[in-house]
């Protein structure tokens, strides 16, 4: 008797949720991965130089502390292989640069990300009072060790500024918002995915309280400034409102520190 090819189950496609939960997991663990791998390649190539060099711990760790170049020369290693390393998965993944949100800037894109410092210090602000009272044991005046000493010198300054207000925004724009967050909202709703994004950046930066132990205040600035860098993102499509807002914010650090302050 033949079969009925009406009642026949036909195979059916991998579900996309499957899918989107795979690339989730794939953008999370690269973006895991090159974070760490960046920063020891990078400490690693100063470590070969100072041993060509045949400087004990001691002269290394001065050097280190103290050298504008040096840390200049990390800064661009690391940076430089967090974004290589994703252009690398993107082409896996197919994507391309406008799927993470860059695209051409307007310019309309780009006086958004200066207009957009005022809210976002405002938020961090009021939450920074609430935390505050909330919490007694939160010191919100420790300071950031941003791993350089002393600068003086037009291009010690140049060389800090291109370290500070130009690389970070752009290569951690390009992992966080663009790539990490692109994956993640496959997956996940997004106001969860702009949360998850957000909480990775501000761990990212406990690390920067040095000898005085995780930089809390650090951290909560960095989920605020986050939440604000993805509704940018939403907002306008694209990556560029928020690089500009990024580095105004690194612009204002960087002048306080080494222009007002003197350091």
């Amino acid at each position: 008797m033949l079969e009925d090819s009406s009642t026949k189950t036909l195979p059916q496609p991998e579900p996309r949720r499957s899918r989107a939960w795979a690339t989730a997991a794939v953008v999370l663990l690269t973006v895991i991965f090159l974070y760490f791998f960046s920063q020891v390649v990078g400490a690693a190539a100063l470590g070969i130089f100072a041993a060509l060099q045949h400087w004990n711990a001691v002269q290394f760790e001065a050097w280190v502390t103290n050298s504008v170049t040096a840390q200049f020369v990390y800064s661009l290693i690391a940076d430089g292989l967090l974004v290589g390393g994703i252009v690398v998965v993107m082409r896996r993944l197919k994507w391309r640069w406008s799927t993470i949100g860059l695209t051409a800037p307007k310019i309309w894109q780009l006086i958004l990300g200066v207009v957009a410092a005022v809210p976002y210090y405002f938020i961090y602000i009021l939450i920074l009072a609430v935390v505050s009272v909330l919490i007694p044991s939160f010191n919100p005046a420790q300071k950031q060790d941003i791993g350089f000493g002393s600068v003086h010198g037009s291009l010690s300054l140049i060389l800090t500024f291109v370290s500070l207000v130009i690389l970070p925004p752009i290569a951690e724009e390009i992992t966080m918002r663009g790539f990490l967050y692109t994956g993640l909202k496959k997956w996940l709703p997004r106001v969860v995915a702009a949360l998850a994004v957000s909480l990775l950046f501000g761990a990212a930066h406990l690390a920067e309280g040095g000898a005085t132990g995780p930089l809390w205040v650090g951290a909560l600035d960095t989920f605020v400034l986050s939440m604000v860098l993805v509704t940018l993102r939403e907002a306008t499509g694209n990556l560029w409102a928020g690089i500009v807002l990024h580095a105004v914010k690194n612009a204002v650090a960087f002048a306080s520190i080494f222009l007002i302050a003197g350091r």
